[in-house]
């Protein structure tokens, strides 16, 4: 018994030796191919696999880089510059079918409720003002952060948007102008106005800013 231990132990040693040995021939070579070295078979060991001894490991890089693709959102869609020669017209050929998205359904639902007895122009002046807001770094970056911030809107109640009677006409009209306003194809008297506010009353607050338009009984500023 304490032969055979004896005897694995040497041809062991010797497998490593001659690893190393060849090893050592390779060390002053570059990018050379793979030398199989035969180890003797230790006692009771049938067969062993050859060992390949490179003497260089070369990383492989690759040239672009790989990334795993997130998932978007899907967007709204954007549809070409119309030539209609009235806003009126621009809203009678815009598509509003489908679903809107969160974002859209916040800025109909405020046309709906906040101008729908409004002119035309006065409807996408009010859509303007939402979403020069969410454009400027004085307010939410959304329509809905924006609808939904606290006290800015009267039709807000307890945080949520009152029922919308989709069947209207007053609803499709809100949605076709939401989306002109959103797609930008009609440019607004509101121009780069922040706020509204109707003709009956007097806010504090008017008096500090500066006077873009005036449409029916809405007073828009900058």
């Amino acid at each position: 018994m304490a032969r055979k231990t004896h005897f694995a132990g040497f041809v062991a040693i010797a497998a490593t030796a001659t690893i190393a040995f060849a090893s050592a021939e390779m060390s002053g070579a570059n990018a050379q191919e793979g030398v199989e070295t035969e180890i003797p078979i230790p006692a009771g060991q049938t067969e062993i696999a050859p060992v390949t001894v490179t003497d260089e490991i070369v990383p492989v890089f690759v040239s672009q880089p790989v990334v795993q693709p997130i998932p978007e959102e899907p967007e709204e869609t954007i549809t070409a510059p119309s030539n209609a020669s009235s806003l009126r017209a621009l809203i009678a050929e815009t598509d509003i079918s489908g679903d809107l998205s969160r974002e859209m359904q916040c800025l109909a639902g405020t046309i709906y409720f906040e101008a729908r007895g409004e002119p035309l122009a006065g409807q996408l002046a009010v859509a303007q003002v939402v979403i020069n807001r969410a454009e400027s770094s004085r307010f939410p970056s959304s329509y809905c952060g924006v609808v939904y911030q606290r006290s800015q809107f009267s039709f807000v109640r307890n945080g949520s948007m009152p029922r919308i009677r989709e069947q209207t006409k007053a609803w499709k009209r809100a949605k076709a102008i939401a989306r002109i306003a959103h797609e930008g194809h009609w440019e607004s008297e509101a121009q780069d106005s922040l706020y509204f506010h109707a003709k009956y009353v007097s806010p504090r607050w008017s008096r500090s800013k500066t006077r873009r338009a005036t449409i029916n009984t809405h007073i828009f500023y900058r």
